[in-house]
């Protein structure tokens, strides 16, 4: 006799929460009768649905079947179609691809041009057109601060349409797998550190981006609920502050790295002092925008849970603004006068991002160091000042 197995049954019954009891045997519908329809439509409270697992013992019965490899890097062809292709992690993930792309792999980037993604009509005609198998989902509706203190209802209803619209498409159109990227700013802002991926929803985020912090928010929420009631293979990653080539480098409005490279730039130029704004003393956790390409690309193939994972460097590697600003001197080889105006505010002291769980799956990752990712990223905007983006 062959040896037995251990099977789990999933049997469902209508209980009374206050009266649930482990489910019993029914007898079977006496010949030639119908059994009752049942509609879930009708319950009223008290009634809740209940999952009972029930463990049982067979001698015969054949194993599980095996879960689809909805990975690209099975034998399969796979069309990956990165949304916000042409923004600054986009650009990373193409110029890893191009030297890194598996040979089943087709990989499409997608900008604005290409459609409004905020109309179903017209991400649907996306779908049809270039039916991807895997999609990246980069696209979003950004802005800078006072941007989102002004358009929180813009950001929170064009954000859930775009989310809304890509996440259905890639039911509907049975995409293997789809990766949504997320942000370390949609986090409690009341909240202890280091964070980490389970404390996402532990409290309202700050005030100021709370409509597109709660927008992003709920891709979290809908790839467990997609998961759940459909199987499908849905994920988010949490990059922290991510700098690189094409990134946006506007003063006024682009990050801390790309911001303080270009007014040092202008500060070469125009052989004045290279001024902060601030103490310098606040600390960030910053990651190499062709690192997170090369994690992305690996979460696409490898990493399968709806349980989002956070892509960063070690806390180790946190640094001041104070020795990003004198990294970014150098790089420019600026000789002049690096001042930091204390009279202007710090902003958050620090934001500190635990990466355990990537460290415990790609315990042997080596991140390029910021001295090496700032100087790549001076050497790309000096050469490509005049079509940057700033």
């Amino acid at each position: 006799a062959s040896p037995s197995r251990v099977l789990f049954v999933h049997k469902v019954c209508l209980r009374s929460p206050t009266q649930l009891r482990p489910h019993r045997r029914r007898r079977p519908f006496p010949p030639n009768s119908a059994a009752p329809r049942f509609s879930t439509a009708a319950l009223t409270p008290p009634f809740q649905l209940v999952n009972i697992k029930t463990r049982i013992m067979t001698d015969n019965s054949e194993p599980p079947a095996k879960r689809p490899d909805n990975s690209s890097s099975s034998s399969e062809p796979a069309v990956v179609m990165v949304t916000g292709g042409s923004g600054l992690v986009g650009q990373g993930i193409r110029a890893y691809t191009d030297k890194s792309a598996l040979p089943n792999e087709k990989w499409i980037f997608l900008s604005s041009k290409d459609g409004d993604l905020r109309d179903r009509k017209e991400t649907e005609a996306i779908f049809n057109k270039y039916k991807p198998t895997h999609v990246i989902h980069l696209a979003a509706k950004v802005g800078g601060l006072f941007a989102n203190m002004a358009q929180k209802v813009e950001f929170y209803r064009e954000n859930v349409l775009i989310n809304d619209n890509i996440m259905e498409c890639c039911r509907l159109h049975n995409v293997r797998k789809l990766v949504s990227m997320l942000s370390t700013c949609i986090f409690p802002d009341k909240t202890s550190y280091p964070i980490d991926e389970t404390m996402l929803h532990d409290g309202p985020p700050h005030p100021s981006n709370e409509g597109y912090a709660y927008a992003k928010r709920l891709i979290d929420t809908m790839n467990r609920a997609y998961a759940e009631e459909y199987g499908c293979n849905f994920t988010s990653i949490i990059p922290t502050n991510i700098y690189g080539p094409h990134d946006n480098f506007s003063i006024s409005n682009g990050h801390v790295i790309p911001g303080l490279i270009h007014k040092c730039y202008l500060a070469k130029k125009d052989n004045t002092d290279f001024t902060i704004w601030g103490s310098g003393t606040p600390l960030r956790q910053f990651i190499y925008s062709l690192d997170l390409a090369e994690l992305t690309v690996w979460v696409m193939r490898e990493y399968h849970s709806p349980d989002p994972i956070t892509l960063s460097v070690d806390e180790s590697a946190e640094v001041s603004i104070r020795d990003v600003a004198l990294a970014v001197a150098k790089a420019m080889k600026f000789e002049g006068e690096v001042v930091f105006d204390k009279e202007k505010a710090d902003g958050q002291f620090k934001k500190t991002a635990c990466n355990k769980k990537l460290r415990g799956l790609r315990p042997e990752y080596e991140f390029v160091s910021i001295q090496d990712g700032i100087q790549k990223s001076v050497d790309w905007f000096v050469e490509n000042y005049e079509t940057a983006r700033k």
